[in-house]
């Protein structure tokens, strides 16, 4: 999942505290946050009649892990490139200001480890293979190898985001239902046009740096129209979750409707793209999967209210 394009807070002038934000900001706590929010929708969608909390908490307390851990190893591999990007450069990292840098890895590994362990241990083998296969794709497969190299990197990458979702399902019923599996198809399908939406704004920044993070990177206007056909690919896949009767009608109707306002919103991307659409898109696309994971939670009591489920 792509970070966040707003600037990071302020940190504190106290050097300890300093040094302590430093290493919360490089476990990337807004993308660990949204991670585990999926997490929790895989985990209600495959058994939204009854919830067992502790399993929950443990899938929280090893998700979390796990995404701090992958995303404390994106920083240390990535610490070159954040130098020579401008929305990068003031990362802990890059400025030095935690050294020596194998420190990060190794924390960065520690976490990971313990959040697949853990997983394994006090869920199931198949949850700790969850968070391993999305801890590898975002740090082996996306971060060491195709970001660098193919316009790819974005669409393979984004299996790191769906696998939460298959570990929350694994942490309910102990195996991907056919419904979370097609919730995690329409998480792997959100983020080309989240993160399209994001690289139209700073395509000189990633130019600079020798990303190929766009479709084409010399082709501006079809790097546009690809982020409305992905966009578009959401509504179907929603339409996919529906048929596989693991949500309710009304909680099929709002996953189809944000689908919609996605497409609204990036549409005129097809014929021009502009800094206002390309920003539109990507602060939208936040709070889209915010509200697909919320109905998927307000999708249990609606079931075991009795609603229909299903198409």
């Amino acid at each position: 999942m792509a970070p966040p394009a707003a600037a990071p807070a302020a940190a504190p002038k106290d050097p300890a505290r300093a040094r302590l934000w430093d290493f919360v900001t490089l476990a990337k706590p807004g993308i660990t946050a949204l991670i585990v929010t999926v997490a929790i929708g895989g985990f209600l969608l495959a058994d939204p009649r009854s919830i067992d909390l502790p399993r929950l908490g443990i899938l929280i307390a090893t998700g979390a892990a796990g995404s701090a851990g992958a995303a404390m190893l994106n920083h240390y591999l990535d610490r070159d490139l954040d130098r020579r990007m401008n929305r990068t450069r003031g990362r802990p990292l890059a400025r030095d200001r935690i050294a020596p840098s194998s420190l990060v890895a190794a924390m960065g590994l520690s976490l990971l480890v313990v959040g697949i362990g853990g997983a394994t241990v006090f869920l199931n083998p198949l949850t700790g293979l969850s968070i391993f296969l999305g801890g590898l794709t975002y740090v082996v497969v996306y971060t060491a190898w195709l970001k660098r190299r193919s316009s790819w990197n974005i669409v393979i990458g984004g299996f790191a985001g769906s696998a939460p979702a298959l570990a929350g399902g694994a942490a309910a019923v102990g195996a991907w239902t056919p419904g979370v599996i097609a919730f995690a198809l329409l998480v792997f399908l959100w983020t080309p046009p989240h993160f399209w939406s994001l690289a139209l704004l700073l395509k000189d920044d990633y130019a600079k740096a020798g990303l190929p993070m766009l479709p084409r990177m010399n082709d501006v206007p079809f790097s546009g129209k690809m982020v409305v056909v992905s966009a578009a690919l959401l509504v179907p896949a929603a339409a996919l979750i529906g048929i596989t009767g693991a949500v309710t009608w009304p909680v099929l109707a709002v996953l189809v409707a944000l689908g919609l306002a996605f497409v609204y919103v990036t549409a005129p991307l097809w014929k021009a793209v502009t800094p206002r659409v390309a920003r539109g898109g990507f602060v939208y696309s936040g709070p889209y999967l915010l509200g697909v994971v919320i109905a998927i939670l307000a999708n249990a009591p609606l079931v075991r209210g009795g609603f229909p489920m299903g198409i």
